[in-house]
């Protein structure tokens, strides 16, 4: 259940706000004035609280930020987090609308406040740029005279800080003195410009223009793709064939199309996007509904179609299927409500979150989305770095279908389309827990003009299992719950969400968990089931999930951009492999079980396919704990869900992919820190013919011994479509720990009762 009233209530909350209107009838208070009557759900709601009614028990449960209210109806008493508060007016009920005194949400929430929790705004030098400064930003460069036809940013964030300073500022608490700058990239026709904007002179200080690249999908080009093809009477004619008049019911999806160096007759110099299409039935669900066989390939520059491909005529599946239960019976289900009865744990200062031992700072970035930076943990009163930076360095979605409609199918979707501007705003009680503190953020849109983003990011503890647990015979048991801290945040791209959990521990465990739902893009077929003759061929390359509808194969391939500074920036990674050895010694044991440890100490021994029956860690030699054991952190990529691991691209060598991205073939790289590295596909993927991330970063083999490094850990699954995530899809999440591994000299958390 949600919030809203279950269907066995008098009213839904829905029917509680259109009634608003009707409910500001008076009642007398205790002191003689006249209470302003409203219904409660619009007073909560318009603080980002919740309500639902608990039918069993005949109670109104209001929740705000982990504060929970149960009223009786038609009481004047509430228990709020266990404690009796006196309302002024007792809850009535008015044409089946719940309404209270407008002071309602003071009387409940103001005295129970949570002390213990505050949002202030405190800068930090990793803050994005706010929205004067975007404005600011774009103002500057247009007065500089260059010359550029029209102003499409792909990129206007913060300057990349040097790294010393930004630390120095955060472990001594006091604010950086460096003059913040602005890096951005215009597209513009068939050049990209780069430069830097300092806003403290108020002047561009870089303008490079650079040819035969091709940038981002930006917003505007959906509209452009749409209307290419509503003015095309060539594809008015191939619809027409699959028996489609109206042109207005057809949906279309801007899609990148890779490069094949020239075997799909598109020059690379071409700006182009292919398109492929789905009918609007009305169901709500046109993604349920492919025009199969059917491309088209639209110059942006022209803003036409300038070839189609039509591979036959595949009736268009027309069942409904609306993916949101809206044709079914729901079953009811209780609220779960989640109370701090005692305040929350955590504090956010501007955007710089502490938690018992953690303290962190999160930002949004238009390209990778969430980042976390300046990540310490506070180990007996010293705040020891662990972290600069973290975040989504980029991902590829890989179809293995070699038909028209398909066969260019490998989304970048972070380097393409830009996944922070593609964010979904956060809702609560859904999409996050009810005692989730939520932040906005601000990015900039294509034209450079600053976008709020409510509920961009969310903020929630969780119980988590006991952290551990003994007992002995004959005495107490000793146990400590395990929390979990999670900073969250969701990027729909097309058809699939993405889900992208931060996971703190107590015991200093740091998880990072990606979560795929949404729409599978399917294939429309001929076969209705398995049993028809077509159907061998029809699910050659997927699984029949619907009549005449296959989930194609493919894979979600995340790589995650981890900027570690463990225990300080000098790191080295370290390899243990267990071994079996014969036993040299006596008794009656054949065999023993050893470690074998190395050092890895350059970049091409240290990428590597990620075997889980081994350790890799990053280490700092230049500390250790109290055993004398060098402080390290462990790296774990790995996968969960119900598909395969994906243990790389299931793809032969001679793939042109191959030759464009190598960051999905090996789960474990480590380079040394270069400021302008900062995505494995490379900063302009789009279209590339060449690999210009990773592959190029570990090419000259650099010494990676006692340096200043990054980890780029790639995790994902192999998607072979099944029944039950259609017509939308489960989350299935895969995985990645950094774990310590002798940072500590004991359990971390013994401290916690």
């Amino acid at each position: 259940m949600n919030s809203l009233f279950p269907p066995s209530s008098i009213k839904t909350l829905s029917a509680l706000v259109c009634a608003a209107a009707l409910l500001h009838s008076p009642l007398a208070l205790a002191h003689g004035q006249a209470a302003h009557m409203m219904p409660i759900s619009e007073q909560v709601q318009a603080t980002g609280g919740s309500v639902s009614v608990d039918d069993f028990t005949k109670t109104i449960v209001l929740q705000q930020d982990g504060v929970e209210a149960r009223i009786k109806m038609n009481s004047n008493q509430a228990l709020v987090n266990g404690k009796k508060v006196k309302l002024s007016v007792p809850v009535s009920q008015k044409d089946g609308v719940w309404v209270a005194a407008d002071t309602l949400v003071n009387e409940l929430f103001t005295p129970t406040a949570d002390k213990s929790f505050k949002v202030e705004q405190v800068s930090h030098p990793l803050d994005s740029l706010t929205a004067s400064e975007i404005t600011e930003a774009v103002k500057i460069i247009k007065a500089s005279g260059n010359d550029v036809s029209n102003y499409r940013f792909s990129e206007l964030r913060l300057k990349d800080e040097d790294k010393d300073a930004v630390w120095g500022s955060v472990l001594d608490n006091k604010p950086m003195q460096a003059k913040r700058s602005a890096v951005f990239s215009i597209l513009d026709k068939d050049s990209i410009v780069e430069g830097e904007v300092d806003l403290a002179a108020g002047k561009v200080v870089k303008w490079d223009v650079q040819k035969g690249k091709h940038g981002m999908v930006l917003l505007d080009n959906f509209a452009t793709v749409q209307q290419a093809m509503e003015a095309s009477p060539e594809y008015a004619e191939a619809l027409k064939k699959r028996g489609i008049t109206d042109v207005k019911k057809v949906v279309t999806t801007p899609l990148t199309v890779g490069y094949f160096g020239d075997e799909d007759d598109l020059k690379h110099d071409l700006s182009v996007l292919k398109v492929v299409s789905y009918l609007d039935t009305g169901d709500g669900n046109y993604w349920a509904h492919p025009i199969e066989n059917l491309v088209a390939v639209v110059d942006l520059n022209a803003k036409k179609i300038i070839k189609i491909e039509d591979q036959g005529v595949v009736p268009v599946p027309m069942a409904a299927r609306p993916y949101d239960g809206s044709d079914r019976k729901g079953v009811k289900v209780k609220p779960l409500l989640i109370t701090e009865p005692e305040g929350k744990n955590y504090s956010i200062n501007g955007r710089q979150i502490e938690w018992g031992n953690w303290k962190f700072h999160v930002s949004l970035d238009s390209r990778v989305g969430l980042q976390l930076g300046t990540v310490t943990y506070n180990d007996k009163g010293t705040a020891r770095k662990i972290m600069y930076q973290g975040n989504l360095g980029g991902m590829v979605v890989p179809y293995g279908d070699p038909d028209a409609g398909w066969y260019f199918k490998s989304y970048l979707d972070s380097g393409e389309y830009g996944m922070g501007t593609l964010t979904s705003p956060i809702e609560k009680g859904k999409d996050a827990p009810t005692n989730a503190v939520m932040l906005d953020a601000v990015i900039p849109d294509y034209l450079g003009q600053p976008n709020k983003i409510p509920n961009a990011i969310a903020v929630f503890e969780r119980y988590a299992g006991p952290d551990y647990k003994h007992q002995e015979m004959g005495k107490p048991n000793v146990s400590t719950e395990r929390r979990e801290l999670v900073v969250r945040w969701i990027s729909t791209v097309g058809n699939y969400d993405y889900i992208f959990d931060w996971v703190f521990s107590p015991n200093g465990t740091i998880g990072i968990n990606a979560g795929a739902t949404g729409i599978e893009a399917v294939k429309g077929v001929k076969s209705r089931t398995m049993h028809d003759a077509t159907a061998k061929e029809d699910t050659r390359y997927g699984t029949l999930i619907d009549h005449n509808i296959v989930g194609t194969t493919h894979q979600h391939i995340y790589n995650f951009r981890l900027d570690m500074d463990v225990d300080g920036a000098n790191n080295t990674m370290t390899a243990i492999d267990p071994v079996v050895t014969k036993n040299s010694r006596k008794g009656p044991r054949k065999s023993t079980m050893e470690t074998e440890t190395k050092v890895l100490t350059t970049e091409a021994s240290a990428s590597q396919k990620f075997d889980p029956a081994t350790v890799r860690l990053i280490s700092n030699y230049n500390k250790e704990n109290r055993m004398g054991n060098p402080v390290s952190y462990q790296l774990i990529p790995f996968a969960g869900g119900t598909h395969p691991v994906a243990k790389g691209a299931n793809f032969s060598k001679d793939e042109w992919l191959f030759k464009r991205l190598n960051f999905m073939d090996k789960q474990i790289w480590v380079t040394e820190y270069q400021p302008s590295e900062l995505y494995p596909e490379g900063k302009f993927p789009n279209r590339s013919d060449r690999d210009t991330g990773l592959g190029q970063f570990t090419s000259d083999n650099g010494n990676i011994n006692n340096k200043d490094l990054v980890v780029w850990l790639t995790t994902g699954t192999t998607h072979i479509a099944r029944a039950e995530e259609w017509p939308i899809m489960p989350t299935e999440w895969v995985n990645v720990l950094l774990k310590p591994w002798n940072y500590f000299d004991e359990t971390a958390t013994l401290d916690r009762h």
